[in-house]
């Protein structure tokens, strides 16, 4: 079964959005051993930063993949 674009979109939106969760909750914990003290609004902006990188990243291999699977199947 074919994946649609707006399909991927949102599994691509979905992986952003628990990796940037888990990021946030990351740096929070890490960045204190290296002696990065930063507030809860730094956290978020630097995992901003990374957001529209990770969606279009995540986006852009699924249609890959996508492409790949299709062409290999005719």
């Amino acid at each position: 079964m074919k994946q649609s674009r707006i399909m991927s979109m949102v599994e691509a939106a979905t992986n952003v959005v628990v990796g940037y969760v888990l990021a946030i909750a990351t740096q929070i914990v890490v960045f204190p051993w290296f002696g990065i003290e930063t507030g809860l609004a730094e956290h978020l902006t630097i995992g901003l930063a990374f957001v529209g990188v990770s969606l279009a990243r995540g986006y852009l291999l699924r249609r890959l993949f996508e492409a790949i699977r299709v062409q290999s199947a005719e």
